[in-house]
């Protein structure tokens, strides 16, 4: 027996915003995935390092689900979030909306499943769901990883039922639109200085500007930080660039949210945002690119201009954050 809904699954970048755009569409909401990512308050940074870690970790979003979550609250969504520790419970989490004709979120380690082309445990990737049979689950992931693509339901068991950093209890979620929903463009302003404030004024300094600066200063000692560079550093950039993010750690998605603004509002903080942050994204691009020439070569000299570029960055990304949460207050 096969139970399939009819969805509209498009080519995108980011595991969290695409799944995000089959529930949304399949409630009737059409948002390109820039907007999904920018209404979320997605982009941030972090700088994360410590003893049991084989090598430094930079992140260029916010936590797993949290985009969800905020997107969520700002556009008066519902989301129903199901986790638990029994996987018979947690299949039937995914079965009933499933039968009744909705699609469902997943959270889970992407390791497991039989598609995915990098194995490199990632306990926050998210995937849409949207059918099933006797022996496979019919997935939407991004365009990188084949778009609508399928893995064993045994796979999936053991990809939900995964323990370890930024997982979840077999997490499943829904979204329902309300009949009256907000109009998404006056949340958008909301949205772009929630997100500056959080980057302008991070709780530790390993996270916003103040964690690119710190990335700056560290990626230079990086050759001494492991004993195999000409893997670890290559695989720093892969990540940096290919993991589901869009490149240049989710700038460009940022960089494309605020152009979309900028045909929308008439604002010189709008237009100042945007300009630096399609500066931002090239410059991102270089530092991974910079972080493979080192690894393959054993060459410091590439760290050390990634950790200048990284510093004006910090500075770069700093100003245009300023800028957006000069939105609320006019022109």
């Amino acid at each position: 027996m096969t139970t399939v809904i009819d969805i509209d699954a498009r080519g995108t970048q980011h595991c969290e915003t695409t799944a995000l755009g089959v529930l949304l569409r399949h409630q009737g909401l059409d948002l390109t995935e820039p907007m999904l990512f920018g209404l979320g308050s997605g982009l941030s940074f972090i700088y994360w390092d410590s003893k049991n870690m084989g090598f430094p970790f930079l992140g260029g979003r916010v936590r797993p689900f949290d985009l969800t979550r905020n997107l969520a609250t700002r556009l008066g969504l519902e989301l129903l979030v199901q986790e638990t520790t029994s996987p018979r419970k947690a299949w039937e989490n995914v079965v009933a909306p499933i039968d009744a004709g909705h699609p469902v979120g997943l959270q889970l380690d992407s390791y497991h499943l039989d598609y995915f082309t990098s194995k490199v445990h990632f306990g926050g990737h998210v995937v849409a769901m949207y059918g099933y049979d006797d022996r496979d689950a019919y997935l939407v992931d991004t365009d990188q990883q084949g778009g609508t693509v399928s893995t064993a339901l045994t796979s999936l068991a053991q990809a939900r039922a995964a323990r370890g950093p930024m997982t979840a209890k077999h997490r499943s979620f829904t979204l329902t639109a309300p009949r009256n929903l907000p109009s998404p463009q006056g949340q958008i302003i909301p949205a772009i200085t929630a997100c500056a404030d959080a980057f302008l004024n991070p709780p530790i300094a390993n996270l916003g500007h103040r964690g690119i600066e710190k990335a700056g200063e560290r990626v230079r000692t990086w050759l001494q930080r492991t004993d195999s560079p000409q893997r670890d550093l290559p695989q720093a950039a892969l990540l940096m660039e290919k993991a589901g993010t869009g490149g240049a750690l989710f700038r460009n998605l940022y960089r494309d949210f605020l152009a979309e603004c900028t045909e929308q509002f008439d604002s010189s903080h709008l237009r100042t945002g945007h300009g630096l942050y399609a500066e931002a994204a090239t410059l991102w691009t270089e530092v991974a690119a910079l972080m493979t020439k080192a690894g393959e070569s054993g060459n410091a000299q590439f760290l050390a201009q990634a950790g200048l570029i990284l510093r004006e960055l910090s500075r770069m990304e700093h100003e245009a954050m300023q800028a957006l949460s000069c939105l609320g207050g006019g022109p």
